[in-house]
């Protein structure tokens, strides 16, 4: 099954990681699968390879340990006109929007035969779309949406976000506008972010599936909870509060997240507003730091870029004066060194890091790709590494075992996942209230337990709110024959 959307964040990712949560505890062998991913966000499997970390919540999801086959092409955006590209895992270079068209091309064979290993070797594959399917100008060449649903005659559900509103027009327009092949697969619809009485949308259910043939089956209601593993960095709003906070038992922490404008794994501070007290909230000018407690610097898939625009906005010179703790992660870390050598990712040789950590930075031309473990400040430590830079000199004490840096209230790791461990998360906020004068004391939070949480609910949600049913017999028996055709049914856009 193909899950789709009307837009980008209308709802697919957690939808896909609620049906294999679903699935799963009703003891089916389920994987999820997402051909082609753009997202900066993303994740290490345990065999050495990169994917999206929705596929990685979507494995956890199913109890699967995730896998470069659930998500065989990767774009990582380092500019608005260029991408990295990640192929079963690995690297392979990088394009434009108009060249990555005529990649996809070779790109297609891949995905079709991931895909068929996962169906070979599971009872049931759901798989997610990217975008919108009605991107009828990216029709000919696609490998993610309805390019995928035909060549392996997938059924498709699409979602809608009511929040956004004109979500019926958007369901019909998305149907009309593709051509009748396409058209043939589309089985039915999910509404999700719904607040408020069913009752007042059942005219409007039962007029689209008369204009189209198709049923709604199912209304997902909003809920605030479900806030952790962003599928996107564009999800994390500029100057918006992370997640749900609970109150402290004493003093607020204050947290303030760069918000750059090529973030990467911007969901590693997600495990910091998990703590009842700890108020985390992403920045993107100076005044914004004066009242901060704690300041991280987080990834960027273009490091050089991105501390040039810190230093356009001012945000340089403001984390260079802040007298509070300072984390770095990744492209953070490589940030606050001394210098950055640079000759593969923006090619622009040497420049000048902020120099609160007496390191330096040269990038390689291979990327690190890793799942190390280890111990830092006496607490034992896992994580993961994506990166090109490397320190090739550091006079400061390192962070985790040997790796990173720390010089005194300024903190730099290249590792990814570090605060998901819950001990050293408590310490480290205990020593980052005490530099920051704060009465504040951190609760016996457990990271995993609150996302299992949230995997459960999606479950749950699933269960309670969609017609499972249906669902399961659109898995076994494929789209229904003679759906109709909704006008104008779009021609084929030549190739």
């Amino acid at each position: 099954m193909l899950i789709c959307g009307t837009t980008s964040d209308a709802g697919k990712s957690v939808l896909v990681a609620g049906l294999c949560r679903f699935l799963a505890r009703q003891g089916v062998d389920v994987v999820p699968f997402k051909a082609q991913n753009m997202s900066n966000n993303s994740f290490v499997t345990l065999d050495g390879g990169e994917i999206g970390r929705a596929q990685a919540l979507q494995a956890r999801a199913a109890f699967k340990e995730p896998s470069v086959r659930f998500n065989p092409v990767l774009l990582k955006p380092g500019s608005d006109r260029t991408s990295q590209v990640v192929v079963l895992g690995q690297a392979v270079g990088e394009v434009s929007a108009l060249s990555y068209r005529e990649r996809k091309r070779d790109l297609l064979d891949t995905v079709l035969s991931t895909l068929d290993s996962l169906r070979a070797g599971h009872e049931v594959v759901v798989c997610e779309g990217a975008g919108s399917p009605a991107e009828i100008n990216l029709r000919a060449d696609d490998i993610a949406n309805m390019g995928l649903a035909t060549r392996a005659g997938l059924p498709v559900l699409v979602v809608g976000d009511i929040d956004r509103g004109g979500v019926f027009a958007h369901l019909f327009g998305t149907v009309a506008v593709l051509d009748a092949a396409d058209q043939a697969l589309v089985s039915g619809f999910v509404i999700n972010k719904f607040r408020g009485d069913e009752r007042l949308l059942e005219p409007g259910l039962r007029q689209l599936r008369a204009l189209t043939g198709r049923p709604v089956l199912g209304v997902l209601p909003w809920r605030e909870e479900l806030w952790l593993d962003a599928e996107d960095s564009l999800s994390y709003t500029a100057d918006g509060v992370v997640g749900r906070p609970r109150p402290p038992r004493r003093d607020w922490l204050r947290v303030a997240v760069v918000r750059l404008p090529r973030i990467s794994n911007a969901t590693d501070v997600e495990a910091l507003a998990c703590e009842p007290g700890v108020s985390v909230r992403f920045v993107t000018e100076p005044s914004r730091l004066a009242d901060a407690d704690l300041v991280v610097l987080p990834g960027s898939k273009a490091t050089v870029a991105d501390l040039a625009w810190l230093r356009e906005t001012g945000l340089a010179e403001a984390v260079r004066r802040f007298t509070g703790p300072v984390l770095g992660i990744c492209g953070g870390f490589q940030m606050l060194a001394k210098s950055i050598e640079d000759d593969v990712e923006s090619k622009r040789g040497r420049t000048d890091g902020l120099g609160l950590l007496d390191v330096d930075i040269r990038f390689q031309p291979r990327k690190t790709l890793a799942t190390p473990s280890g111990t830092a400040w006496e607490e034992p430590v896992t994580g993961y590494e994506i990166h090109h830079g490397q320190v090739v000199r550091s006079t400061e004490a390192p962070l985790i075992g040997d790796e990173g840096a720390q010089a005194d209230r300024v903190l730099g790791t290249h590792w990814h996942g570090l605060l998901e461990n819950d001990a050293f998360r408590r310490r480290f906020l205990r020593w980052a209230a005490e530099r920051a004068g704060r009465d504040f004391e951190p609760e016996e939070v457990s990271f995993q337990a609150a996302r299992e949480a949230q995997l459960d609910l999606l479950g749950d949600l699933v269960a309670d709110h969609l017609d499972t049913k249906a669902v399961i017999d659109l898995l076994e028996r494929g789209a229904p024959a003679g759906l109709p055709l909704v006008p104008p049914g779009a021609p084929r856009a030549a190739g």
